[in-house]
């Protein structure tokens, strides 16, 4: 199921290889079609990294539920997965193939964090700052765009919508 409001996404699917790609690809649409492609390539990474951490580590199954939700200027990227143990940085020697997930997540996001829910999950997330609308706009026509403005009207809180959550910033250990 895919519900998009105007500057919001939420994607249900199981985190399996195949459907990797496929949300990736849905991501950076939305973030085309809201004018943020200068956050494209850090978003799909971030993604990739916490969907390919759920299809690897996650129990008792792989159902997953990502969120990208751009409220004023930040973007938040979020995993929800059925599994309650929380993530944790890995230290990958130079040679390791893989491990390295949440480091770069730490690397390419503004804060990350994650959290237990009260259903037994959890939630992974990063941030990104959004540019400003003016800085946004694309310079050249975009095909497929829009032509009544690139946010059409939305309030805050559309009907029937969940409050919004206010995520609080937590830096890597990488981070120092």
């Amino acid at each position: 199921m895919i519900s998009h409001p105007s500057r919001h996404c939420t994607v249900e699917l199981q985190a399996l290889p195949s459907r990797i790609g496929q949300v990736r690809r849905i991501v950076c649409a939305h973030l085309r079609y809201w004018h943020l492609d200068a956050l494209i390539d850090r978003a799909a990474l971030g993604v990739t990294e916490l969907l390919t951490n759920v299809h690897r580590h996650a129990q008792p199954d792989k159902t997953c539920t990502v969120e990208i939700e751009l409220l004023f200027d930040r973007l938040t990227v979020s995993v929800r997965d059925n599994d309650s143990r929380l993530p944790t940085v890995g230290q990958a020697d130079t040679l390791s193939t893989g491990g390295r997930g949440l480091a770069l997540i730490a690397a390419v996001s503004e804060s990350w964090g994650a959290r237990p829910e009260d259903s037994g999950g959890k939630v992974v997330w990063f941030t990104l700052p959004a540019p400003s609308s003016a800085e946004s706009l694309p310079s050249r026509p975009v095909y497929g765009a829009t032509t009544t403005g690139p946010f059409p009207g939305r309030e805050l809180e559309p009907q029937g919508a969940a409050p919004v959550r206010e995520h609080a910033p937590v830096r890597s250990a990488l981070a120092g």
